[in-house]
């Protein structure tokens, strides 16, 4: 039986060279996320780089062959729409967290809520947490099977994660799928 170079399901391709692409594209996302961020491109840095690209990705083909679950790399055009949304909630929020701040005291009403995340697939339920935490004034505690619990320092804030808006969302962009 000849498993490495056996057709996949459904045509196009055998499942050794989508391993193999699958490599090639961590490999250069490692490469180019690690280039962009050290900034410093001499000869030591540039070798240290590529052997920390190559135990990475060693370390990646072993958990494989462990929990044989595969992360996609692709994101598409969807984080492209997906940031600039994110950042001008962020925004949005920081501005009213802040005239909370300053504004008349007593219009602080901290709210801790659990809020249902059954509509949300289920690879999507951490992204919407880390949504809801990135977004000032607001604070995923917990995450659960069915429900997200949510600390704010405004219940209309709670009001507004219970009508859905990031919830839609994250389903619009990143779809319902995984």
């Amino acid at each position: 039986m000849h498993a490495p170079n056996a057709t996949k399901a459904g045509g196009g391709g055998t499942i050794q060279e989508g391993f193999c692409m699958r490599i090639v594209k961590w490999t250069a996302l490692l490469a180019i996320f690690w280039l962009l961020l050290s900034g410093i491109y001499t000869p030591l840095l540039l070798s240290l780089g590529g052997v920390s690209v190559v135990l990475v990705m060693y370390i990646l083909k072993r958990m494989d062959a462990v929990d044989k679950e595969q992360q996609s790399v692709g994101l598409g055009f969807n984080i492209i729409r997906y940031c600039p949304w994110l950042l001008g909630q962020i925004f949005r929020s920081g501005l009213r967290v802040t005239l909370l701040i300053w504004g008349a005291k007593g219009k602080a009403s901290p709210a801790l809520e659990k809020i249902d995340v059954t509509s949300i697939p289920q690879g999507r339920r951490a992204l919407y947490a880390n949504s809801i935490t990135l977004t000032p004034g607001t604070l995923c505690v917990d995450l659960d099977d069915k429900t997200v619990t949510v600390h704010a320092l405004q219940k209309t804030s709670i009001a507004e994660l219970e009508q859905g808006h990031i919830a839609n969302k994250v389903k619009k962009i990143w779809g319902d799928n995984k």
